[in-house]
């Protein structure tokens, strides 16, 4: 097996997989193994979970490499040529948060970010309204403060996000995990979260002081 197919069996892709189907690869196998969704008393699973991230990280890097030189050196000769190239490869929804890591107080009300990767990125007080987030990567995002009211966050990976003071009224959270975040003062007066009187979102570890919940009780 060479490198390269190795590469491709970690991401648990076909060799000749697209960019786009490594980078959802990436972002699919992160959401699963990535050790903070691991309890830390489980040392040999949290060690596991550890190897596998530096294992996923690698495939990817090296995979994404080796697809953007085969793309461009066809193509660097003509610089013209190329640089008419260039917007029609990168979806204006991706520029943002590619080139502007602080994004706070910006307006995305009704935006589709659905499966984005925003981890890391501030965007506190920002408008979020109605904004398409299903199956986004949010993992220590700063949504301090953002209004996410009616949003769609279904299935988002919010793991230690910080959302104090968030507005998340009337949001779907059916299949979010806000393991570890900060929910401290955000309120989600008629946010869904249940299915009958089964939860559906993930609160392992959050602090939810202050919060008011869906039916507009104060958890202490």
């Amino acid at each position: 097996m060479s490198e390269l197919e190795r590469y491709y069996r970690v991401l648990e892709l076909e060799p000749g997989a697209t960019l786009e189907e490594v980078n959802q690869a990436y972002k699919d196998l992160v959401f699963v193994w990535h050790p903070d969704r691991i309890p830390r008393e489980n040392l040999r699973l949290h060690q596991k979970a550890q190897d596998k991230l530096k294992a996923i990280n690698e495939a990817r890097d090296k995979l994404r490499s080796q697809k953007v030189k085969h793309h461009i050196a066809p193509s660097s000769p003509p610089p013209q040529k190329q640089k008419k190239a260039e917007p029609k490869t990168e979806p204006k929804t991706e520029q943002p948060a590619k080139r502007n890591p602080d994004l706070s107080g910006k307006d995305y009300s009704r935006a589709n970010l659905s499966n984005k990767d925003l981890s890391g990125r501030n965007l506190s007080y920002a408008n979020l309204s109605g904004a398409n987030l299903s199956d986004t990567f949010m993992h220590k995002v700063n949504l301090r403060g953002a209004d996410l009211s009616e949003a769609n966050l279904f299935r988002a990976n919010l793991l230690l996000a910080d959302l104090r003071e968030a507005n998340l009224r009337a949001a779907n959270l059916i299949g979010a995990d806000l393991s570890g975040a900060d929910l401290r003062g955000a309120d989600f007066t008629g946010a869904r979260i249940r299915s009958g009187d089964r939860l559906l979102v993930k609160l392992i570890g959050a602090n939810l002081t202050g919060a008011i919940m869906p039916d507009g009780s104060i958890h202490q």
